[in-house]
């Protein structure tokens, strides 16, 4: 039998391939896009360092909330979409797809221009909310405002792209985060230190790397008549239930990304107490923790896109009720995740100043960052297994146990954590006081796991007992029947 040219786009294939090979083919691309958003910031960070110094890399960490805030709302709409259009693809309902990708559009869109009124009328009320010092206050606006502004090619670019997934082209998401991210050190290497433009510099070259994502990916949408699903112009109408079902499945994507601003907020302010007990800079103190904040949200990343390429195979397979290549799925993704997570402790401990270094961190700084990393690096082995025992619960349609989980590791576990542990930490083991911020994370990591291992292991239960009945049936657990193709 000839092969289908068009198989790779073929959604259906995510009920029938090995779930391994499904897994590797995903992930890898997903990790690496993963990667690369991350490092719109990091690169940030690096170029400001070096050409400004710690008063860069400063507002590269100061503004870094509000980056996480504008992620994680396109996140909302965009994974919600995603998760959404992964079930319904299971049911085979793919013109409800259309509709699912053209309404999500339209609500990245609103979001963009949301954030783009608050770069121009709210900006002040973030920068105190972001405990902007005086000294960084104008360069700090600057590129908030500037990040905000032009947040549609981040928001609609990174949304519409998780649909690549399901849309079965992972290589395709990949490609075209890498070419913003390539644009994006092009452009800071341009603005910041041939021409010297500095935060402002920085900015734009951010902004304008997120717009080479967004243009291919809704090209491919709007133009491959291959495409499994396209976007339509009839299908950007409103309809607000469909709209609602997106944004609930999306609000743990959300709750994940909000709660790291949220942290972000309260790791700044606290950052700047623990400093002054120190007897450190501020300046040094927000850039060594953030160059240590930025290193394990790098770290982080690709667990986020191991979580992504997990999502439309999860979804996909719980929409068509093949139950065992649901909990196969869950496992590898689980298994993958914990060796992810322990490579990058190996590392943090192994070589925390090549790490640390990248970012141009020295003296002093260089001394904190390398301590903290260490320490806040210490759990990431088992953190794995937390994140993608909560993302399950987004892919398999089950928004408010993800929210929850999310809510108590970030939210919940680690900002009374960093109010209340460090003068205990501070006591008990005779910590310096930016460190002994540093160990609030793995100990919130550490209260996460254990919830986290009571509710996936619940749910695998259920699933198994669901599986049982559906064999007892007579019906498929293990792949969707062959269908003979068409003379």
């Amino acid at each position: 039998m000839a092969k289908n040219p068009n198989a790779r786009s073929d959604p259906d294939r995510l009920g029938r391939e090995r779930i391994g090979k499904l897994l590797l083919e995903f992930a890898i691309p997903s990790i690496l896009m993963m990667l690369f958003n991350t490092l719109y910031n990091i690169i940030d960070t690096a170029f400001l360092q070096h050409s400004v110094g710690d008063a860069g890399a400063a507002v590269a960490t100061l503004a870094f909330p509000v980056m996480t805030l504008t992620m994680g709302l396109s996140m909302w709409a965009g994974q919600g979409g995603n998760a959404l259009a992964a079930i319904v693809l299971g049911e085979g309902d793919r013109p409800q797809v259309e509709k699912i990708l053209g309404n999500t559009t339209t609500l990245l869109i609103i979001i963009s221009a949301l954030c783009a009124f608050v770069g121009v009328f709210l900006v002040d009320p973030v920068l105190v909310l972001i405990s902007t010092p005086a000294e960084l206050y104008e360069s700090t606006k600057a590129f908030v405002q500037i990040i905000c502004i032009f947040a549609v090619f981040q928001t609609v670019g990174m949304g519409l792209n998780a649909f690549l997934r399901t849309a079965g082209r992972p290589m395709l998401s990949m490609i075209t985060q890498a070419a913003g991210t390539v644009m994006c050190i092009v452009l800071n290497y341009v603005l910041v230190i041939v021409m010297g433009l500095g935060v402002v510099g920085s900015a734009y070259a951010t902004v304008f790397g997120q717009a080479f994502c967004l243009v291919p990916t809704a090209a491919y949408f709007m133009y491959v008549k291959s495409a499994p699903f396209r976007l339509h112009v009839k299908n950007l109408a409103i309809n607000l239930h469909l709209c609602g079902r997106i944004m609930l499945l999306g609000v743990a994507s959300f709750v994940t990304q909000i709660g790291s601003m949220v942290v972000g907020l309260v790791f700044n302010m606290v950052v700047g107490k623990y400093a002054a007990i120190d007897g450190v800079s501020p300046d040094t103190a927000l850039a060594a923790l953030g160059i240590m904040f930025k290193a394990c949200s790098f770290a982080f990343s690709p667990l986020i896109g191991l979580m992504m390429a997990a999502q439309p195979i999860i979804g996909f397979n719980f929409g068509a009720k093949l139950w065992n290549r649901v909990l196969h799925t869950l496992k590898w993704a689980c298994i993958v995740a914990m060796i992810i997570g322990g490579t990058f402790t190996v590392l943090a401990f192994a070589i925390p100043e090549q790490i640390v270094g990248l970012f141009g961190m020295k003296d002093e700084g260089l001394e904190i960052a390398c301590r903290s990393l260490g320490i806040a690096a210490l759990l990431f082995c088992p953190v794995g297994f937390q994140v993608m025992g909560g993302s399950y619960f987004q892919s398999s349609g089950q928004p408010m146990k993800s929210m929850t989980l999310e809510m108590l590791r970030q939210i919940l576990f680690l900002i009374p954590m960093y109010l209340f542990l460090p003068p205990v930490y501070m006591s008990l083991f005779g910590m310096p006081g930016l460190t002994a911020v540093a160990a609030c994370l793995p100990t919130s990591d550490a209260a996460s796991i254990i919830v986290t291992a009571g509710f996936v292991i619940y749910e695998v239960r259920k699933i198994r007992r669901w599986r049982d009945e559906a064999v007892a049936a007579g019906q498929p657990v293990d792949s969707l029947p062959e269908v003979a193709p068409a003379e």
